[in-house]
């Protein structure tokens, strides 16, 4: 290949080819010299394909530990050593007083998220209920992660005002039982065929940093790629104590940023989402995300680990003179006399 090789594939890309997993492979494998090309590259498609706005959003966990599953990631799960220990149910108006917090943070889409392997009827109903409140008082998209959904569940969401639904394949199917034990990868698949039935958007990516491949990361990649998946939230392992991965060190920050820019080449017309982690493994390069092609990312708290105060996100992007989409309109930080707490 060129030297330029990155410069080689965008242009592919911006001509509207898709890369051949051979071609992804090559970006892979670049050394870290190439890397600022690769990003820079990265951020062009991101340009072309979805502009330069950064979208926002935030979630609560509504339902939080005592869960059945084993994803050995998590400290949620009721079997865990040091497992999180503020268990239980948000009552769906605290869940409506969260989104009104989003709201005033700046968030454009707002994510209700409970533990378990799925939801019973009746938290559907309940979870129901707190969406179509949120939609009737904000103009914020509200999205749901409650796990594995059968079509009449998926429905009743969608029927209730719930536009996306996330749901993570989370690594690559060889890499899949290595981590989770307790329900199989095509559970998680015919989940995201169900959600697309439903007429919902579709938010599916991965954690990276729980010892995979970049033969796996591409493989995830191109697993969506397939789906048609519209976000892709990229978390980085936080090492939780109690867990299976206990003591697994943080990929370097270049490394995570490489991440972001394979799946920007991969997935053009997707929001890529940086969500979980990216304080402790990107730590002072949390900026270089948009460089290398992200155009979206997750303010506040996550669902057991704390983020950073949204004040500093803002500044972020005001530093990077990057607009906000805010209400379906391109938002300039620097200018507007809007301020986000």
């Amino acid at each position: 290949m060129p030297e330029d090789t990155a410069g080689v594939l965008a242009k592919q890309v911006l001509s509207g080819t898709p890369l051949s997993r051979d071609e992804a492979e090559v970006l892979a494998g670049l050394p870290r010299s190439a890397l600022p090309m690769l990003f820079a590259w990265a951020h062009r498609i991101r340009l072309h394909f979805v502009g330069a706005a950064v979208k926002c959003c935030s979630i609560v966990s509504a339902k939080t530990g005592a869960c059945t599953e084993d994803c050995a990631f998590c400290s949620q799960a009721a079997r865990r050593r040091n497992a999180a220990t503020a268990t239980g149910s948000l009552d769906p108006n605290d869940v409506v007083s969260a989104a009104d917090d989003a709201a005033r943070n700046g968030a454009s889409s707002f994510g209700i998220v409970a533990s378990g392997l799925g939801p019973t009827d009746l938290e559907i109903d309940r979870w129901a209920d707190a969406a179509s409140r949120i939609r009737g008082t904000q103009s914020l998209s509200v999205c749901a992660s409650l796990g594995v959904v059968t079509d009449a569940q998926a429905r009743r969401l969608a029927d209730a005002g719930v536009q996306r639904y996330n749901h993570n394949l989370q690594t690559s199917r060889r890499h899949f039982p290595t981590i989770i034990g307790t329900h199989a990868y095509d559970d998680r698949l015919n989940t995201l065929k169900t959600l697309k039935r439903a007429g919902m958007s579709v938010c599916s990516g991965g954690l990276f940093g729980m010892g995979e491949t970049w033969s796996d990361r591409l493989d995830l990649a191109f697993e969506l790629r397939a789906l048609g998946v519209d976000v892709v939230p990229l978390n980085f392992l936080i090492a939780i104590d109690g867990t299976p991965l206990a003591g697994t060190q943080p990929l370097p920050p270049m490394e995570c940023l490489q991440i972001i820019a394979l799946f920007r080449f991969l997935l053009p017309e997707a929001d890529i989402k940086v969500a979980g982690g990216r304080e402790p493994n990107l730590r002072e390069l949390q900026s270089w995300i948009f460089l290398a092609g992200a155009n979206s990312f997750i303010v506040g708290n996550y669902l057991t680990t704390c983020g950073r105060p949204a004040t500093e996100d803002f500044q972020l992007l005001r530093d990077l003179e990057l607009p906000l989409e805010c209400d379906g309109a391109s938002v300039d930080l620097a200018k507007s006399s809007t301020t986000h707490a």
